[in-house]
């Protein structure tokens, strides 16, 4: 029985606590794995009574796969630094670690996202069902550098409380990490045999920004969601971009 809440970090002193504060009540124990930080990430951590362990970066799947191994309860919620669960949610936690009768081990929640302050509704990107709590033993990350995946052979429940990612504070914070992102998601296509051409550099960017502003009704979160769908074109014309690129890489 208990709860263990595991989180990888790396300069995440303004998103953190909130995110801490929120599992204070539920965690029996609060794992993290820390990627050199150099802002006060780790010192708001020990505020927590977290146990904190430094190490190099190896990617999202293997780093957040180096937290799991690390927890000590039957049960392990994954999240990210920049997640909060929301009370309802916590709740719902709590009433499923005692419950020694549950049909499922493994769960996806359902999270929300918060991008520049405003909850955004539509375009894909709410209601994004996302597994984070399962028994020890029966789920895994692969080993992607980014967009990792959890891998179980279990069925999966779902858990309609929120859970609040806050994605981007502001505009400066989306490319200060555009760049490490546009990056890795073009390698990341690459090794899964993905090419790029003029057409695809055209032609996707398009109809990722139709997909999420017409299809997914984007344009009811007005504004917000408008600046969304346009970042999303400028973000995969880029991976079109470096993928193209890449294709004389020995």
């Amino acid at each position: 029985m208990g709860l263990s809440v595991g989180i990888i970090t790396f300069n995440e002193e303004k998103k953190i606590e909130k995110t801490l504060k929120a599992i204070k009540s539920i965690a029996d124990e609060i794992i993290i794995v820390d990627s050199y930080s150099i802002d006060k990430t780790v010192e708001i951590a020990k505020k927590y009574n977290a146990k904190v362990f430094i190490e190099k970066w190896k990617g999202f799947g293997k780093q957040k796969n180096s937290v799991i191994e690390k927890c000590n309860n039957e049960w392990i919620l994954i999240i990210d630094a920049d997640e909060v669960v929301s009370e309802e949610l916590a709740n719902k936690i709590k009433t499923i670690i005692f419950n020694k009768n549950n049909e499922y081990d493994v769960y996806k929640i359902n999270r929300c996202s918060i991008c520049f302050g405003k909850e955004i509704k539509y375009g894909g990107w709410s209601n994004d069902y996302v597994v984070r709590l399962f028994k020890k033993g029966k789920a895994k990350l692969d080993d992607a550098i980014i967009h990792e995946s959890f891998l179980t052979e279990e069925k999966i429940g779902k858990i309609k409380e929120k859970l609040y990612h806050y994605t981007y504070l502001s505009l400066e914070e989306y490319f200060n990490k555009f760049n490490s992102y546009t990056t890795k998601g073009a390698i990341k296509r690459k090794e899964k045999g993905k090419k790029a051409s003029i057409s695809t550099i055209i032609f996707n960017p398009f109809f990722k920004f139709f997909k999420m502003y017409i299809l997914k009704l984007g344009f009811l979160d007005g504004f917000y969601g408008f600046i969304l769908a346009m970042l999303a074109y400028i973000y995969n014309f880029v991976i079109q971009v470096k993928l193209y690129m890449l294709k004389d890489d020995k």
